[in-house]
């Protein structure tokens, strides 16, 4: 898998030096769109509705020293950070829905979820 540099800031930080970098990640997203199914028994089946709204995880995986971790588990616990997308090339308001460290390799795996609509 190719691996990207992840780009991470908190919700406080409004420059570009507030922007955290984490080399050599393995990033992915996975989108689903919110549909509603209505089954109507004795019916001609169900009905789909495609609500126009979607939403994305986003799971980072990689390596990080013990300070790199302070400073992420201290936007983990303050509120809704900000990504730098990679794939849309674009900057996204997320929340951390996990965060895993591993100290003795310093191997990390989180889990982010946005809210497009």
């Amino acid at each position: 898998m190719a691996t990207r540099d992840f780009f991470i800031r908190p919700a406080t930080g409004t420059g570009t030096t507030d922007w955290i970098r984490i080399e050599e990640c393995d990033i992915s997203v996975s989108i689903t769109r919110r549909i509603t199914r209505t089954v109507v028994h004795g019916g001609e089946g169900d009905d789909l509705v495609d609500e126009g709204a979607e939403s994305a995880v986003y799971k980072v995986c990689g390596e990080m020293n013990e300070d790199m971790y302070k400073n992420i588990i201290s936007m983990f616990r303050s509120g809704q950070p900000y990504i730098h997308d990679p794939f849309e090339e674009r900057d996204v308001k997320v929340v951390f829905s996990s965060l895993s460290y591993d100290g003795s390799n310093n191997v990390f795996e989180f889990q982010l979820l946005e809210d497009i609509r």
